[in-house]
């Protein structure tokens, strides 16, 4: 098992669970917490493969993704009281997916060569659209339109994936470094409160 893909397997595991917390919390059914698991896990990697061209997606070229996608949504519907001890366990499952997300979504669109921001904007893209599509299902507005330091977390990590890329470093140590970057950035936002500015 390569780094890449045990980040992909995290990924995949964490935006399952932030998915099915959401469908917990606004009161679905079986059915319903395991949709919105599925989608958030698989719904960006799903829409990249498409825009790349790589078909079927990955998800279907491998069912490890949504296997491991549904068990851990039905964990989370049935130990979901368990979790209400964590301080809201949405936002940091969220970050754990977006940063591994934006590693998978970035070395993905570099190994197909596309140029520096096609790049980043795969990365964004792959990390965040799952969540949109989550959110949206569950009747939230997404996180990514709101003030927070969420996108912008992954433009810069997946921003110095592709800058890395041109240094000496090992290619493994590059994936953690931009992992890292967005997951603590976005953990940090998370508990200072920290946000864009808006127009006044």
């Amino acid at each position: 098992m390569t780094l890449l893909y045990l980040l992909d397997m995290i990924g995949t595991a964490a935006f399952a669970a932030s998915g099915a917390w959401a469908g917990v919390r606004r009161e679905m059914d079986l059915f319903g917490v395991l949709v919105l698991g599925m989608v958030t896990a698989i719904g960006g990697g799903t829409l990249r493969d498409l825009i790349l061209g790589d078909t079927p997606p990955f998800c279907l070229k491998d069912e490890n993704y949504l296997w491991l996608s549904l068990i851990v949504s039905l964990l989370v519907f049935i130990g979901h009281r368990h979790l209400k001890r964590i301080s809201n366990p949405l936002l940091y499952f969220d970050a754990i997916g977006l940063g591994t997300f934006v590693v998978i979504g970035t070395g993905k669109a570099l190994q197909f060569n596309l140029g520096p921001l096609g790049a980043v904007l795969m990365g964004i893209m792959t990390a965040t659209a799952g969540g949109v599509i989550r959110d949206v299902l569950s009747t939230q507005v997404p996180l990514i339109l709101q003030r927070e330091i969420y996108a912008s977390a992954c433009l810069i990590g997946a921003g110095l994936m592709v800058t890395l890329q041109y240094t000496a470093l090992p290619q493994n140590l590059i994936f953690i470094l931009a992992a890292a970057t967005v997951i603590i950035l976005r953990l940090f936002a998370i508990s200072r409160n920290w946000a864009l500015p808006k127009a006044n």
